[in-house]
C-alpha cells in the first residue's frame, strides 16, 4: 500500500513549494485583490447570462402563401369630427374598400383628450352620401321630397332640405358643422401602430409619433415595410408577427394641384422572413466558461506579477550600483 501511495505522489503535477522560500510582496498582494475582483464579476456576469435565456437570430426566405396581416391602430384626430373620419383601404389589385367599420372603434374626445363617447359603429352623425328619401319615397311617384338631416334628425318625420338645415340640426345635436377647406391644422398623433401579435423585445417605430404641421392641410404619407417575424419563445410556443421599418413624407396642400387631405400609409412586405429562437445555455457549456475565467484571471495576474517583481528587483539592483560608484 506504501508502495502504490509513493507512485501515485509521484504523479502530483503540482510540486508544493516550502513555505520558508515564499517572498510576499506588497504588489503581489494589490495584483492577488485585483485579480479577485475582476473573478467575481466575471463570475457573477456569466451567472446572470446563464440563467437568463439567448435569442439566437436567423434570416430564411419567407416562402409563405396566402397568410393574412392584422392591422392595430391607434390614432388620434384631436381637431377633426368623427363624421367626417373613415377607414378606406386599396390592395395592389386596385380593389378598394371604403368606410371599414368591422373591428374598428371610434371614440370621441374633448379638448383634454378624455373619452366621451366610443362605439364601434361609428360615432357622430351618419357618413354624408347622396341624400336618401323617407320612407324609401321617390320623387316621380310624386310624394314630397324629404331630405336627409344625415344621422341629425329629432324625429322620423324631421327634414332637411337645404344646407341651412342640415346645419341647424348638426348645431342642436351638438354636431357642429364645419367646412374641411377651413380647418388649418391637419394634424394627427400615432399612439399605436403594429402588424400581428406583439411579441418579447418588439420595436414599433411609429408609436408615440406626433405630426403638427402649423397653419397647413395636406396629405400625411407613410411608407412602410413590413418584415415578416417568427418568435419562439423557451417553451416552443411560436408568435407569428411582423417588424416594420418606416419612412414619412408630407405632402403641402396650399399648392395649385391640392392633394386629398387625409393619413396615407403604403406598406409592403419584405421577402425575407426573421426567426428568433430562446435557448437555455448547457450547465456544461457554463461550467467550462468559469474554469475559464478563474484560469484565464489566475494566469494572466501571475504574469502582471511576475512582470513587476522583477522590474522591481531590476530597478533596485541598478540603484544600488549606483551608489558603489
Amino acid at each position: 500500500m506504501d508502495v502504490f501511495l509513493q507512485r501515485l505522489k509521484r504523479l502530483d503535477a503540482y510540486p508544493k513549494v516550502n513555505e520558508d522560500f515564499y517572498k510576499r510582496t506588497l504588489s503581489g498582494g494589490v495584483v492577488t485583490l485585483v485579480a479577485a475582483v475582476i473573478m467575481l464579476l466575471l463570475f457573477i456576469s456569466e451567472t446572470r447570462a446563464y440563467f437568463f435565456s439567448a435569442t439566437e437570430t436567423k434570416l430564411v426566405v419567407d416562402t409563405s402563401r396566402g397568410e393574412r396581416l392584422r392591422v392595430n391602430f391607434d390614432i388620434t384626430f384631436p381637431s377633426i369630427p368623427c363624421t367626417l373620419l373613415s377607414v378606406d383601404t386599396t390592395d395592389i389589385s386596385g380593389e378598394q374598400h371604403h368606410d371599414i367599420r368591422h373591428d374598428i372603434e371610434k371614440r370621441r374626445l374633448d379638448s383634454h383628450g378624455n373619452v366621451i363617447e366610443a362605439r364601434k359603429e361609428g360615432i357622430g352623425g351618419a357618413k354624408i352620401e347622396r341624400p336618401l328619401q323617407k320612407h324609401g319615397g321617390r320623387l316621380d311617384k310624386g310624394e314630397q321630397y324629404c331630405g336627409t338631416c344625415y344621422g341629425a334628425e329629432e324625429s322620423d318625420d324631421q327634414c332637411c332640405n337645404s344646407c341651412e338645415e342640415v346645419r341647424e340640426a348638426y348645431k342642436k345635436k351638438g354636431w357642429a358643422l364645419t367646412n374641411p377647406d377651413l380647418i388649418d391644422q391637419i394634424t394627427h398623433k400615432i399612439n399605436k401602430l403594429s402588424f400581428g401579435t406583439e411579441f418579447p423585445g418588439v420595436i414599433n417605430p411609429l408609436d408615440g409619433a406626433q405630426w403638427t404641421q402649423p397653419a397647413s392641410d395636406g396629405t400625411y404619407q407613410y411608407f412602410v415595410k413590413v418584415v415578416p417575424t417568427i418568435y419562439t419563445d423557451i417553451r416552443g410556443n411560436k408568435i407569428h408577427s411582423n417588424q416594420f421599418s418606416v419612412t414619412e413624407h408630407f405632402r403641402d396642400g396650399n399648392v395649385r394641384l391640392k392633394p386629398q387631405p387625409g393619413v396615407f400609409f403604403f406598406y409592403d412586405f419584405s421577402p425575407i422572413k426573421v426567426i428568433f429562437t430562446e435557448e437555455n445555455r448547457s450547465l456544461l457549456h457554463y461550467l467550462t466558461n468559469l474554469c475559464a475565467i478563474v484560469g484565464g484571471v489566475f494566469t494572466v495576474s501571475g504574469i502582471i506579477d511576475s512582470f513587476i517583481f522583477h522590474g522591481q528587483k531590476a530597478l533596485k539592483k541598478k540603484m544600488e550600483l549606483g551608489k558603489y560608484r
